[in-house]
């Protein structure tokens, strides 16, 4: 490796898609009883979170909807929704850039806040170096719904990831590269010496034309 990493959002800058709401969709048609049961506990931990102090942003994002769901199956259905569907939504402009970097000797890192075993699945497809996604340490037996002792890439979750990853290489962040599409994801692009917006939403948009980032669309 030539001491450079690249490291990828996922679901909008990889992917034109969102890999948990597909994961979350095959759940509810192949078990139509979580339903009511990942509505209530989704509603249940954002009202809790809102009570914590935490943004309506990150209240939102909490794991009720998977709450009851055995982590086996989560990485079977990844795996099924990655081949059937997930893998039709990656641009051919995205995969060319991704392997432009390989051709520079750069690593691959996959920074997403999807569910680990979706994360793994994307990322075995995409061909990555390493994967950063949602999850606990051990992914055994049955979720709680609640997101407490897990890794979160995260809007500030990503730059600490970032950091540490490239710190345990000995990577320079200054050469290395950041790729994302909303304004969660300009913390940690904001700390690589090459960011890039891809599909820019919002302030990230903003963002990028005010500090003369590069930008792309990849579409499907």
């Amino acid at each position: 490796m030539s001491g450079v990493t690249a490291y990828f959002d996922l679901d909008g800058t990889l992917l034109e898609a969102s890999s948990e709401k597909t994961l979350t969709a095959m759940l509810a048609r192949r078990r139509p009883w979580r339903i009511p049961l990942g509505t209530t506990m989704w509603s249940l931990g954002f009202i809790g979170n809102l009570l914590r102090g935490r943004s309506i942003y990150d209240a939102a994002r909490n794991r009720g909807h998977l709450a009851l769901c055995n982590w086996e199956t989560l990485r079977k259905y990844s795996a099924e929704i990655v081949e059937t569907k997930l893998s039709k939504k990656v641009s051919n402009e995205a995969l060319q850039r991704l392997e432009g970097h390989r051709e520079l000797g750069h690593r691959l890192v996959l920074v997403t806040a999807t569910v680990m075993p979706m994360a793994q699945a994307m990322s075995d497809y995409l061909g990555m170096d390493a994967v950063y996604g949602c999850g606990p340490e051990k992914m055994t037996g049955i979720m709680s719904g609640s997101e407490r002792g897990w890794s979160v890439p995260r809007r500030n979750g990503k730059v600490q990831i970032v950091e540490s990853d490239a710190a345990n290489l000995g990577h320079d962040l200054s050469d290395c590269w950041g790729y994302g599409n909303t304004h969660a994801d300009s913390f940690f692009m904001s700390i690589t010496g090459n960011p890039v917006a891809v599909n820019a939403e919002g302030r990230l948009k903003t963002i990028a034309k005010e500090k003369d980032w590069l930008q792309f669309e990849w579409r499907v």
